[in-house]
């Protein structure tokens, strides 16, 4: 009796902790992830009412509209997306990206339709690019129209531009700093503006119009348009930027849970907005000259400069989301080699997914001035915006239908049934948005074009970049017939080779052994790879193997990311490099002993490669010497064998966290002499921390790729110039790969491709 007792009061405390965590991530996703769908209500009613349907202005068409935006608002934010597209996680991520990850490990021997699924993704990731140019415009400009109301400070067009414009400087110049601690502490404002907002509504249905609730049936659909016709299907473009910002539920999923998310939205977003917009409605049926700023004055007057300063708040952090998913995905773009080198900042120690990049930044800035500055058009700006977010959108479901398909195994009737219904909803509003391309629409389609053009052509240069090493790798029996000491000195160090193949010795380390006058004593490929994967876990991030005999001391070493891990600066790379190779002599010794054949599996000119834990220095016959140096140069010393790589981390972690001020540490390894290690083991592990102690050298190829002279022009022009072009004008590897500049070498080569 006592132990059930007992069992039931710990499922209570863990169902207690359960819903504590639960609702603290649901208060903090209002701050990250719904405040550009919480701010639609600024400015749907005003882009759906204009052009066409002025001349059908009375309670009928705003009952019908309404109806509209009830149910587009209730089939795809809450249906398509909280029910059916949450439940598609990548280990937890969210997004296009993800979907395509997941699609990419079921297809593995469809290659071309994984590059087709590739290209599709990319233009999706275009058109996000393309939110993150129009989703700032138009929330500020939004927010702030309130002050041409001649009630309050009635100012012109020339200076709402004006503040709009410097908002967004400011805007941009703070990215630096991150996001994620200003969006928590911005959480509480996007609560308090929608229950201001649903309060507003709910006022506005009991004091203008409460028939305004017979309007929930999908009978004013029909009757809207009946009597609207043409005009009325036009006018989608206008009603779907009630939905706009639903994509950031799946995109950023990986911040936070999908039962948070659909907590927070079921909870507060859908009744707060709901009843916003069917109060806004409510007003306009009694008011129809306010449809040009319908928002505003719907508010009491009373509460409009309260309800203002919320709105503007609310509005920059509703841009502020959407920008971070930018840069998430250029981020991913970037790891998928389909976009130039850029810098990636990761802004929090805590959370992976919060970056920085200063290019896009500054790019999004100077774009998002020429819109403001261009259009001047809260309308126009609305047309081009809704067609980027329909669009993507409609990617993602063509790319569910596939998850449904191979990733969740369920029947093909199922899939067709998902994607025939919400392809044709979207496809609907898809349709009226390109109507408008005149009107604005054009400006995402451009923007988006350009990008493209962008990723593929460095995609397509990288690729026969790449193309061209696995063609030419050196032939082994060449590396062989020049001995251990490759025909030139082998000095002491570690040399460091950074190469694009998995497999071999790419054809640019010949041009390493004619042109340097001596190579190291200890020569490492290095390839860094992103796999189709969110992130990977330290543990298995390091795949380690052997090129040529033991005595060449040439080893490869494959670095992996996932597509959202972010590549910093990483002091501990050569400490923990030591100690994967160490781990992989050592395991090389045992396999071999335990195999009793006496000889190396690794002996062969290309061995295996194996996963190699760095957690700890256990298996790896060394022990961890630490030593401090203060500011002054004063060494102390002090020496500790170590079982597990816990203490080192620790001091790295202090290091880098800026805790330990007065004194940078550095670490040293020596040969355990307390473990039985054999000698053939021992002389390898001696060379290596001998290498080690003499420093290394970061050796990449300065290439330059030239199309050959029978290529036709297309070709010619996308290596020749565009491809140049990106390469002259992008960030250098050894920026992207964090490499050292005081420890650089590169050798120059031409690659005619």
């Amino acid at each position: 009796m006592d132990e059930e007792v007992g069992a039931a009061g710990r499922q209570q405390v863990q169902w207690k902790s359960y819903c504590s965590t639960l609702s603290l991530l649901a208060f903090q996703s209002f701050g990250v992830v719904y405040g550009d769908l919480s701010t639609s209500p600024l400015y749907v009613y005003r882009n759906s009412l204009s052009g066409r349907l002025n001349g059908y202005l009375d309670e009928t068409t705003i009952f019908g509209l309404f109806s509209l935006v009830f149910w587009t608002f209730t089939l795809v934010p809450l249906l398509k997306y909280v029910i059916i597209v949450l439940s598609a996680d990548d280990n937890g991520e969210g997004g296009a990206f993800a979907l395509y990850s997941l699609l990419c490990r079921f297809l593995e021997k469809h290659r071309k339709l994984r590059t087709c699924l590739l290209l599709f993704v990319l233009f999706g990731a275009c058109m996000v690019i393309g939110d993150g140019v129009f989703t700032p415009t138009i929330s500020v400009l939004s927010a702030i129209s309130g002050l041409q109301d001649p009630a309050t400070s009635g100012l012109g067009d020339g200076w709402i531009v004006f503040i709009a414009c410097v908002m967004l400087v400011g805007l941009f110049a703070l990215q630096h700093r991150g996001t994620h601690k200003v969006a928590f502490l911005f959480a509480p404002i996007i609560v308090l503006w929608l229950l201001s907002i649903g309060i507003i509504g709910l006022y506005n249905i009991i004091r203008w119009n409460p028939r305004i609730f017979v309007a929930l049936s999908p009978h004013y659909i029909v009757k809207f348009f009946k009597k609207t016709g043409k005009d009325g299907w036009i006018s989608l473009g206008g009603v779907l930027l009630a939905i706009t910002g639903t994509e950031a539920m799946f995109a950023d999923l990986g911040h936070f849970s999908a039962a948070s998310i659909r907590l927070a939205f079921v909870s507060v977003i859908y009744p707060c907005l709901v009843l916003q917009y069917m109060g806004q409605a409510a007003f306009l049926s009694k008011n129809i000259p306010a449809v040009y700023n319908s928002f505003y004055l719907s508010i009491p007057s009373p509460l409009f400069w309260p309800v203002f300063v919320i709105a503007t708040l609310a509005a920059i952090l509703g841009s502020q989301a959407i920008i971070s998913a930018t840069f998430s995905i250029v981020k991913q773009c970037l790891a998928l080699g389909c976009f130039p080198r850029v810098k990636v900042v990761h802004t929090s120690r805590w959370i992976r997914g919060q970056i920085y990049i200063p290019e896009i930044n500054w790019i999004l800035m100077v774009l998002c001035l020429a819109v403001t500055l261009g259009f001047r058009d809260i309308t126009v700006i609305g047309n081009a915006y809704g067609l980027a977010c329909i669009t993507v959108m409609f990617v993602t479901t063509c790319l569910m239908s596939l998850v449904i398909i191979f990733v969740w195994q369920k029947n093909l009737l199922i899939s067709l049934l998902f994607f025939v219904f919400f392809g044709a909803l979207e496809g609907a509003y898809l349709s009226a948005a390109v109507m408008k391309v005149p009107q604005g629409g054009w400006a995402p389609i451009a923007l988006s074009a350009v990008f493209m053009f962008i990723m593929y052509v460095w995609h397509y240069g990288t690729r026969r970049k790449y193309l061209f090493d696995l063609q030419n790798k050196v032939s082994m029996r060449w590396i062989l017939n020049l001995g251990p000491s490759l025909g030139i000195v082998r000095v002491p160090g570690i040399g460091l080779i950074y190469t694009e193949l998995v497999t071999g010795v790419p054809a640019i380390f010949s041009h390493f052994v004619t042109n340097l006058p001596a190579f190291h004593q200890v020569l490492v490929f290095v390839c860094v790879k992103s796999v189709p994967v969110p992130y990977v876990p330290m543990d298995e991030r390091y795949l380690i193997g052997r090129i040529g005999p033991r005595e060449y001391r040439m080893y490869r070493c494959i670095v992996r990311y996932g597509y959202k891990d972010v590549q910093k600066d990483d002091e501990n790379f050569e400490n923990n490099l030591v100690m994967s190779i160490a781990r992989f002599i050592q395991m090389e010794a045992e396999e071999s002993a335990s195999s009793g054949t006496g000889r190396s599996y690794e002996s062969s000119t290309e061995g295996r490669m194996a996963v190699v834990h760095t957690t700890g220095t256990t298996g790896t016959g060394l022990v961890m010497m630490a030593s401090a140096e203060d500011a002054e140069g004063t060494s102390l010393s002090r020496s500790s064998k170590s079982e597990t790589l816990r203490s080192l981390q620790s001091i790295y972690e202090q290091e880098s966290a800026g805790t330990v001020s007065r004194r940078r540490r550095r670490v040293r390894f020596q040969i355990d002499e307390e473990e039985r290690i054999e000698p053939q083991v021992r002389d390898e592990l001696s060379d290596l921390l001998e290498a080690k102690e003499a420093g290394a050298a970061y050796i990449i190829g300065h290439s330059y790729v030239k199309a050959r002279k029978n290529s036709n022009f297309l070709k010619t022009f996308a290596i020749n110039y565009a491809y140049s072009f990106l390469r002259k004008n992008c960030r250098g590897p050894s920026v992207t790969l964090h490499i050292p500049h005081i420890s650089l070498i590169e050798v120059g080569m031409i690659y005619y491709v």
